[in-house]
């Protein structure tokens, strides 16, 4: 239950992030708060902030709020003994890990800027799945019941 509580707080602040993102993207928050060195600026106003014409960032909401929907619900009576959610989030965890992964190649090798918004948000999918995957562990380490 744990690394269910892990991933429910570090999806809630990858939830923020990614929400302000989206924010800044559509216009409504003025400029980000990055240090001063515009590069963040940069990379939300490249053409590859955009996939398949969806702000790059609601993927971040979508996904942030799928793990933090799956977290909490795991938290719950019902399924506190199931490897089920653990199983799911590890899962879900992984697509995210992927995706930021592909983003953070596009910041470095084509765009040549790093979003700390970005890399912050890729530390947490990164800090999700490892906790998801020590989830995953002790069920199958757990004596049957």
């Amino acid at each position: 239950m744990r690394h269910r509580m892990a991933i429910a707080v570090l999806a809630l602040l990858g939830l923020l992030s990614s929400v302000y993102l989206l924010l800044f993207k559509l216009g409504v928050a003025g400029s980000l708060a990055c240090g001063g060195s515009g590069a963040c600026e940069r990379v939300q106003l490249s053409p590859y902030a955009q996939f398949l014409g969806i702000p790059v960032a609601a993927y971040g909401v979508a996904g942030f709020a799928v793990l933090l929907i799956v977290s909490l619900a795991g938290l719950g009576e019902r399924w506190a003994d199931r490897a089920g959610p653990s199983r799911l989030l590890a899962a879900f965890a992984g697509l995210g890990f992927c995706f930021a992964a592909y983003l953070t190649y596009l910041e470095i090798a084509v765009i040549h800027e790093i979003c700390r918004w970005c890399a912050f948000s890729a530390l947490l999918i990164t800090a999700i799945l490892v906790v998801a995957l020590l989830g995953v562990r002790s069920f199958s380490r757990a004596p049957a019941r």
